[in-house]
């Protein structure tokens, strides 16, 4: 059996097996020092940094490096000559929290209209580990239409995905290398979108009937990225399909176009009746289909998208040993709540968000903008729920969206209506 690990950011392989007298066996010291320990003597372990694998017995001393590469160190420990108080002390809380969901996905999802570069730059704001989606861009406009700005982001954005819709192999292969040049961190192909727009050009949520033109579509893009991660967002199924057996058909094609990670909205897509609107919650959701995928396909990474409304729901999801959750309506409409919890919470970092800073910054943000010619409106309209949940929240809705006002008098007095909400605000963000 091999168990993934990550040492700074880098996957490591513990083969072989475990035989752990303390539970867990692996943790995080300060400077983000990964402990392998309770090891048997015939264990070994493999770095992916340079692929060698390391084994032998156990010295009678607390610690050896038994691989030095490329700046990192893998400390193995035999915590059975710790003493009771060092064992608790190395392991505090926070950092088995960061044990826990290192290499764990949290993302905002892709929606149309709503997760421009605007969006975006204020999600950042609030979570610097959450990632973050482009709108869907039809791979057309950019190859054919030359809709380059499309393609705009700001570097903070980091990490950001750049989604594609399209049915066309070779048109997406090209929309894959222009998004890869522009420095986009991942390309996502759009196979669960079940607007007008994609029913009629084929894409979207239709790939589903078609997952043998789903996979040449992927290995086109796969072949044009330079390595930058190519994946999959899609539904459990289309109409009138059986999700239990289009599902893994699908994915089965996705995975062997060499896609190693999906977002599945646990969801089907109904092309035939339902709004895109009621495509988001009349469809009943079925996360233990989404959950069980993980066992079908234990090389692919899962991501499970739809009905998770906090962060309590993503927590509760991510224990059942899913590799990711998706946010998207939640997380745009109380941004704070969400975003401004992710960091701590999901991934044990020592951070604390505050609302007055996050609008100040966004002022300061809208004055540059607007200094290029953007429309205030444009971006004052992601932060109305900024103050969601917190006294003088409506005084905020009512002044962020006075577009007349912010147009004559531009952000000044917004600055003042923040002044007003300072003694409301949260100190933090709560942690239960």
């Amino acid at each position: 059996m091999e168990h993934q690990i990550l040492l700074l950011g880098q996957r490591c392989t513990l083969s072989d097996s475990l035989t752990p007298s303390h539970d867990p066996a692996i943790g995080i010291l300060e400077g983000q020092i990964l402990i392998v320990a309770n090891l048997n003597l015939s264990t070994s372990i493999g770095c992916l940094n340079c692929g060698s694998q390391f084994s032998g017995a156990m010295p009678n001393v607390r610690a050896q490096t038994v691989h030095s590469g490329m700046g990192q160190r893998i400390y193995w420990y035999n915590l059975r000559q710790f003493d009771a108080p060092l064992f608790s002390t190395q392991f505090t809380k926070t950092k088995l929290k960061m044990m826990k969901n290192n290499g764990k996905i949290f993302a905002v999802a892709p929606m149309m209209d709503w997760t421009d570069r605007h969006c975006r730059y204020f999600h950042r704001l609030m979570s610097k580990r959450s990632l973050l989606y482009t709108e869907m861009v039809g791979a057309a406009a950019l190859v054919r239409g030359n809709a380059i700005w499309n393609l705009d982001y700001d570097p903070s954005e980091h990490p950001v995905a750049l989604q594609l819709g399209g049915a066309d192999p070779d048109e997406l292969g090209d929309a894959t290398r222009m998004g890869v040049e522009a420095g986009f961190d991942e390309i996502n192909l759009n196979a669960g979108c079940p607007s007008d727009r994609v029913r009629k050009g084929c894409f979207g949520a239709v790939l589903m009937c078609h997952p043998e033109l789903t996979r040449r579509c992927l290995e086109a893009m796969i072949k044009a990225s330079g390595g930058v991660e190519v994946t999959v967002k899609c539904r459990i199924g289309v109409d009138d399909q059986d999700p239990e057996h289009a599902l893994p058909v699908f994915l089965e094609a996705v995975a062997n176009a060499g896609v190693r990670r999906v977002a599945i909205h646990a969801r089907k897509a109904w092309l035939a009746g339902l709004s895109p609107k009621q495509n988001r919650t009349v469809p009943p959701l079925d996360h233990g289909l989404v959950i069980a995928m993980k066992s079908h396909f234990p090389q692919m990474r899962i991501c499970l998208n739809g009905g998770i409304a906090d962060l309590s729901a993503a927590e509760r999801i991510l224990d059942t040993g899913i590799d990711g959750v998706m946010l998207g309506r939640a997380a745009y409409r109380v941004p704070c709540d969400i975003l401004g919890g992710v960091d701590r919470r999901i991934f044990g970092m020592d951070t604390v968000v505050r609302r007055n800073e996050v609008a100040l910054e966004m002022l300061g943000y809208i004055e540059r903008e607007a200094a290029r010619g953007t429309k205030i409106n444009q971006i004052a309209r992601h932060m109305v729920g900024l103050y969601s949940g917190c006294r003088g929240a409506k005084a905020w809705r009512q002044g962020i969206s006075d577009g007349k006002r912010m147009a004559s008098e531009g952000t000044s007095y917004l600055s003042q209506v923040i002044g007003s909400l300072s003694e409301t605000e949260p100190e933090t963000i709560p942690v239960v």
